[in-house]
């Protein structure tokens, strides 16, 4: 018997009323990711979950609420105090919902590649749909996208769950110089 590989569905469809909303966080949050999460959560009475993932550590065992022990790929590596990464997202986010006091949120710190992470999250939790922000245009964004991928289109194409993209800068096509700055 082949293997059939798990496809979106009715059946597979999360709720969105009162399940947890996945919002995949960079270390400068941008204020009008939240304030759209923020907006979705109170609409469909769901929680929070900011998750930010450290490509500069890799997973050591994943647990079933969706939580990781993680470790500094390179013990040499610049950015082994994640605690310190963990506490100013915290407080970060803590003041961009601090006029969201009603509204529940928790924060993940996750780690190695975020299409994963943030899958292995959603699947703990149960989550409905994932909120990530674009990246600007230009041409480093470009060169990034085609090293990394986008986020977004990885999740889209690598599990069920909705995906939101939420546009964090707009080009104006007639403006743009050449094609390449589109």
């Amino acid at each position: 018997m082949r293997n059939v590989p798990l496809q979106p569905a009715v059946g597979r469809l999360t709720d969105f009323h009162g399940h947890p909303i996945i919002v995949g966080i960079v270390e400068e949050i941008p204020e009008l990711l939240v304030a759209t999460a923020a907006s979705l959560a109170s609409a469909t009475g769901g929680t929070l979950h900011f998750a930010y993932v450290d490509p500069q550590r890799y997973i050591v065992e994943e647990m079933p609420d969706g939580t990781v022990r993680h470790a500094a790929l390179s013990p040499d590596s610049l950015h082994s105090n994640w605690q310190d990464r963990e506490s100013a997202l915290k407080s970060e986010l803590q003041s961009l919902l601090e006029n969201q006091s009603n509204l529940p949120w928790q924060f993940h710190y996750l780690a190695g590649r975020p299409d994963r992470a943030l899958t292995h999250l959603a699947r703990a939790i149960n989550a409905a749909v994932f909120v990530i922000g674009t990246r600007a245009p230009g041409p480093r964004a470009r060169i990034r996208r085609v090293l990394e991928g986008s986020v977004a289109y990885h999740l889209a194409q690598h599990q069920h769950r909705p995906v939101l993209s939420v546009p964090l800068s707009v080009v104006d096509w007639k403006e743009a110089a050449n094609p390449w700055d589109r």
